[in-house]
């Protein structure tokens, strides 16, 4: 008889503000993680952080009071444990830390800011054997509003991982030089080389979006040439048809074409071809930290991530 773990995960993102529930299920034989519920806020925190450097008071209400509801469901849902980490515009926001204070005075929940590096290693932690085979090399690549955390592993093991201030509100924003495109690019390269043969793995709403758009079977990988028609697609309507008569949410109809452009470029760079699409991302990785960390019980050798939890960093293990 399998046992059942439970577990939420808060994602506070430059786009939008996520909760996750879910649910672990363990067996002699396996281990499942499966999503219980996805709660999504479209804030966009980023279009105040990347310009003013300050998230606004209307915006920093309207995260505290998403806060105080998503901690009204964590605790109906009585999770053994909960994370939660804010991502690229908290760190550049000049009043991070201080909202981080007035979130935890008023919804009781701790937010853990993270850099760019610690955001690509969560993600990293959704590798998984039942979608890739471990004797190949992948390119990992998360596209948020804020920015791209981009990660080559190698059977089943980190080799390099590295953020870049490339996201999709930036480029609608207009805020990404031809500076930070040739910095990604030329570390994607000096990589690429090593490898004869690698495939990449996508993760974010935009390319989950652009996966169904596609008509792709799940399991099987995206290719290049499809991705190129969706966004021929996409382009060829306007933002207001793309809400109307495509049915994108507002804030999914004017990023997906930024997106898929990282996306592109990503994989043009590393000679990529096909782009598997597991639907996982940031929330996904910090539950199955807090998994292996139920597990382990091994405090003393993890470090600690606020909220009275502790996860392990060295994720190329």
């Amino acid at each position: 008889m399998s046992k059942q773990h439970r577990f939420a995960a808060i994602d506070i993102g430059s786009n939008a503000v996520r909760l996750l529930l879910s649910g672990v299920f363990e067996n002699k034989q396996s281990t499942v993680f499966k999503k219980m519920a996805l709660m999504r806020m479209p804030i966009r925190l980023g279009e105040d952080a990347f310009i003013r450097h300050r998230i606004s008071k209307e915006k920093i209400g309207q995260l505290v009071t998403t806060m105080q509801g998503f901690r009204s469901l964590i605790d109906a849902y009585a999770p053994i444990d909960y994370l939660a980490c804010a991502t690229s515009a908290m760190r550049e926001a000049d009043n991070g830390v201080d909202i981080c204070d007035s979130v935890l005075k008023k919804a009781g929940i701790k937010i853990n800011i993270i850099d760019g590096l610690s955001e690509a290693q969560v993600i990293f932690a959704n590798r998984s054997k039942d979608f890739f085979d471990a004797r190949n090399t992948y390119l990992y690549i998360d596209v948020g509003g804020g920015s791209t955390e981009i990660t080559f592993f190698s059977k089943h093991r980190r080799i390099a991982s590295q953020s870049f201030n490339i996201g999709t509100i930036r480029i609608l924003k207009d805020l990404v030089s031809k500076r930070h495109w040739k910095e990604m690019k030329q570390w994607i390269e000096g990589y690429r080389g090593d490898y004869s043969r690698i495939a990449a793995i996508g993760s974010g709403g935009n390319i989950n979006k652009i996966f169904r758009l596609a008509n792709t079977k799940t399991g099987k990988p995206l290719i290049y040439d499809k991705m190129r028609e969706v966004k021929k697609f996409l382009n060829s309507f306007t933002l207001d048809q793309r809400i109307t008569e495509l049915k994108l949410r507002p804030d999914r109809a004017d990023v997906i074409l930024p997106a898929a452009k990282i996306y592109m470029s990503a994989m043009k760079w590393a000679g990529i071809e096909n782009i598997y699409v597991p639907q996982i991302g940031l929330a996904d990785g910090l539950v199955r930290l807090l998994f292996e960390h139920h597990k382990s019980g091994k405090k003393n050798k993890l470090q600690q991530l606020g909220n009275g939890v502790y996860w392990k960093m060295a994720l190329n293990q």
